[in-house]
């Protein structure tokens, strides 16, 4: 968890060369009031800038020094993760970025923006996203995480979910195959190489063994022959072998659900029939009795037709859903069919695979007999020659073997990089949580005196039904409905962050939420939700309409303008909230 401590500021905006400081920590929930213009968003401002390098409002950076001392802009910002104390200071004239931990400055060597890939992704664990998404709700330059695209939401449901790790393996797995098809393309020209040099060792094997009796050249035919069958019966081994072993396994996990399915079936249609068998013994009773048995009373003919006529109704769609499991059935019992072949298939591989190899073991013993006999009869020079075609052939049995081992790590890869997409391992776990958040928004929702049942889908596209179940989306809402909305995601942001202590915060920053679209009870229904968070959060709201506000805040900050310059009154206590 992220502790924020201090903010401090200077020639930030409209702020003068005297620091403002203002503590993150000290109070549970803190009002902050002024005029327009007086500076009250400048420390959303500040503390973005502090930690990212931007503004929270869409400010272009030269113009976050003041304007009229022109220089010495400098943001610090104090907070601590893990018992370790952080402060990171950030200026513009001089430019300044300087990360602290634990009174130690960290190194520095590396580019601006990869100093601040460690800040954000080492020790925030924290990006601008889901800053905005979890800490800050505010009017101005805030995007709502109902007004993101479907992509962006995504990502800010990652960080939340601290399962971004998958998109970074699933980048370095994509840059390492790469490498590997490289690697692949040299050795496959390696392998043309030295089979042309095997090639040409052979024909000059062959002149030399021309120069020999006749015997000699039947020997060297044979191997030539056998050798030329070796080659053959490995390259069909190679494309025998590739991925083989992972469709087996494939093939033979489908078969048991389809196995599993079946039997699921069968035990479904006994169940049906029992329960039709039975309905036909009650059919039969009824029709073939005028009183009970067992109080010997007439039973009305209403009361027999009724029962009769409920049934006979339930009794057809027992059988109506025994058809529909037998039409089940039969497409399962298809896909067995279509998966018996597949696997008979696929073993009829492994059944080839292993015949080859038994067949180059006898061919090479066969040569090696071959060889045995001309190594008697032919001079040094084809022993010789003979000696560097071995070289060249292990060479190429090495390059072969490294372009194995190169592809089954490619194609390793490449199923990993197909697990680590969207619809892979993040969706599992994103489908999890969905739930979760999803009733954490409708709790708020509820407090907050908007009774919709508000629904994210695994696309993080969203359904809003009303209480007749009519069907809306965020934008059909009017804009205090879609603030409700708003605050309910964002504190289910926060429950979620801290659940998971992902991007979880002390400090929570609400910039004129107070002010814009909610009425006198979503003010009051708010105020309920700041004063139940936990002592560990610290709630700073920002508002031009400190009147309705006053007394119902632990702490109280006021900004003025003076000289053209934006000051911080001493900060007021409250003696006791107003509930």
């Amino acid at each position: 968890m992220i502790k924020f401590q201090t903010l401090r500021y200077k020639n930030f905006l409209s702020s003068g060369n005297n620091f403002t400081e203002i503590s993150l920590n000290k109070d549970k929930t803190t009002l902050v009031v002024g005029q327009n213009g007086a500076g009250k968003s400048t420390m959303l401002d500040a503390l973005s800038f502090g930690l990212f390098g931007k503004a929270h409002r869409n400010i272009n950076k030269a113009q976050l020094v003041n304007s009229i001392n022109n220089k010495g802009c400098l943001v610090e910002v104090e907070f601590n993760i893990g018992g370790h104390q952080y402060k990171i200071c950030r200026g513009i004239k001089p430019n300044v970025f300087e990360i602290w931990k634990n009174g130690d400055m960290i190194n520095q060597s590396s580019h601006s923006k990869e100093y601040q890939k460690i800040l954000e992704q080492n020790i925030l664990k924290l990006n601008h996203k889901s800053f905005h998404q979890v800490v800050v709700l505010g009017s101005s330059s805030f995007i709502p995480f109902m007004q993101l695209p479907g992509g962006v939401r995504r990502e800010v449901i990652e960080d939340l979910l601290d399962i971004n790790v998958f998109s970074k393996m699933n980048i370095i797995l994509k840059e390492r195959n790469a490498q590997l098809k490289d690697n692949l393309k040299q050795i496959d020209y390696n392998i043309d190489i030295v089979k042309t040099k095997i090639e040409s060792q052979k024909k000059y094997i062959r002149d030399i063994a021309a120069l020999t009796e006749e015997n000699r050249k039947d020997y060297e035919l044979r191997i030539q022959a056998s050798q030329s069958v070796i080659d053959e019966l490995q390259a069909e081994n190679s494309e025998l072998s590739l991925g083989l072993d992972e469709s087996v396994s494939e093939a033979e996990q489908r078969m048991g659900l389809l196995q599993d399915r079946k039997q699921s079936l069968l035990l479904r249609g006994q169940d049906r029939q029992s329960t039709i068998r039975d309905l036909e013994k009650r059919i039969t009773f009824f029709e073939e009795n005028e009183s009970c048995p067992v109080c010997a009373q007439t039973i009305s003919d209403g009361h027999k037709h009724e029962i009769l006529l409920s049934t006979q109704t339930d009794r057809d769609r027992w059988k109506a859903e025994i058809k529909e499991i037998g039409t089940e059935g039969q497409g399962v019992e298809s896909e067995i069919s279509e998966q018996t072949s597949l696997l008979s298939t696929l073993r009829d591989r492994v059944h080839k695979l292993t015949a080859n190899s038994k067949e180059i073991s006898k061919l090479q013993a066969t040569i090696s007999d071959y060889r045995s006999h001309i190594e008697k009869e032919i001079g040094a020079d084809l022993t010789e020659a003979r000696a560097d075609l071995a070289q060249f052939e292990d060479n190429r049995s090495d390059q072969l073997e490294s372009k194995m081992k190169i592809s089954e790590e490619f194609n390793y890869n490449a199923v990993i990089v197909e697990m680590l997409k969207d619809t892979g391992i993040k969706t599992k776990i994103i489908k999890q949580y969905l739930p979760v958040m999803n009733k954490l928004v409708n709790q708020y929702l509820q407090v907050l005196d908007f009774f919709v049942h508000f629904h994210l889908d695994e696309s993080f596209q969203e359904v809003i039904r009303s209480r007749h179940r009519d069907e809306f989306t965020y934008d059909s809402f009017s804009e205090g409905e879609k603030q409700r909305i708003d605050l309910a995601l964002l504190f289910t942001w926060r429950q979620i962050a801290k659940m998971k202590n992902s991007v979880s915060t002390n400090l929570l920053l609400l910039d004129e939420t107070f002010d814009s679209s909610l009425d006198h009870d979503g003010v009051e229904n708010l105020l309920k939700i700041l004063y139940t968070l936990g002592e560990d959060t610290n709630v700073f709201v920002i508002s031009h309409k400190g009147e309705i506000l006053d007394g119902k805040f632990n702490n109280k900050i006021e900004f003025v303008k003076e000289k053209n310059f934006s000051k911080m009154k001493n900060s007021v206590q409250a003696n006791e909230l107003v509930l």
